[in-house]
């Protein structure tokens, strides 16, 4: 266990790209990262044993390696040893029982559970635009519960990992495409679950030429919602619920939205776009899907946990 001021975290999985984007944001914070010599990356022993001696573990991994990783911090434990608090950016514990979602602007207590869980999962990309738009309204009552939600979403390619991110940037494309359509995108899951959905989405993500960057479109018939709801109300409420925050805004509707404006950034811009008419009404979230929608998501949850808010950087 770490004896020293600055507390300790080894990334598992730090040469993927949230990985890598995580390391580099921590560099220069007041955190001391540890890392296994590249030729022993997969090797059990040498990965226990830096969990053991770590204050927390960050698993950048494919779901079944991510479980595997658990078992090993659960190894520790039952054996008596020191074991790390976790924050597991696959999606292998997103909805499972003990784990925190690490949205912390998503309930007024979600920021104090991920403080003091020992265990945390970062959200899903496109979950964190979906999430953040529809739980603040479902909450308030001013979108059922089993209102049939249809989601479309497009992400910069270097949210599909290292293989599309070589292919794109060697050969120039798509320009454009969707994928998902068995309609079982692993997201679907957490979306459900935390934007208080008793009906599953239909969601159809995509992908565009361009690195970063992401929107989510939800399009809403007025006339489906209760109580007469305009889209004034569902700015309202928006707006009442992320008061305050940092990272997540709720700007006035616009004509035109482009996916990279906010690429670079950890920020997310949340608007409703209406046609009182008609009474139709279309929610988006912008985001970077390499920011609020991954590493920069699993900087503000580190920050939480290790007690660094308020640290320049973070």
């Amino acid at each position: 266990m770490n004896t020293h001021a600055r507390p300790s975290v080894f990334i598992d999985g730090e040469a993927g790209t949230t990985g890598l984007g995580i390391r580099t944001r921590l560099e220069g914070l007041p955190v001391d990262v540890r890392s296994i010599d590249a030729a022993r990356r997969k090797d059990p022993d040498a990965r226990r044993e830096l969990m053991s001696a770590v204050d927390l573990v960050v698993l950048c991994l494919p779901d079944a390696a991510a479980r595997d990783a658990v078992a090993m911090v659960d190894e520790l434990a039952a054996r008596g040893q020191h074991a790390p608090r976790v924050l597991d950016a696959s999606t292998a514990f997103r909805t499972a029982p003990g784990w925190v979602y690490g949205f912390p602007e998503m309930r007024a207590e979600q920021a104090q559970a991920i403080r003091t869980a020992s265990r945390v999962a970062n959200p899903g990309c496109y979950p964190t635009g979906i999430i953040g738009l529809l739980h603040p309204l479902v909450a308030a009552g001013l979108v059922p519960a089993d209102y049939p939600i249809t989601v479309n979403a497009v992400s910069g390619y270097s949210g599909g990992g290292r293989t599309m991110i070589e292919a794109h940037e060697r050969d120039g494309g798509p320009a454009f495409e969707l994928y998902g359509l068995a309609l079982q995108h692993k997201h679907l899951p957490e979306a459900q679950l935390y934007s208080g959905l008793s009906r599953v989405p239909v969601f159809v993500p995509s992908v565009g030429h361009f690195p970063q960057g992401m929107i989510v479109s939800i399009p809403l018939h007025l006339d489906l919602l209760d109580h007469g709801v305009r889209g004034a109300d569902l700015h309202a409420a928006l707006a009442a619920h992320y008061r305050g925050s940092d990272r997540i805004s709720v700007p006035e509707a616009c004509n035109s939205l482009c996916a990279d404006t906010l690429a670079g950034t950890d920020r997310m811009e949340l608007r409703v776009h209406v046609n009182e008419a008609h009474r139709q009404a279309v929610l988006t979230a912008r985001l970077d899907n390499l920011g609020k929608g991954a590493s920069g998501a699993a900087i503000q949850n580190i920050a939480l946990m290790l007690g660094l808010e308020g640290t320049p950087g973070i």
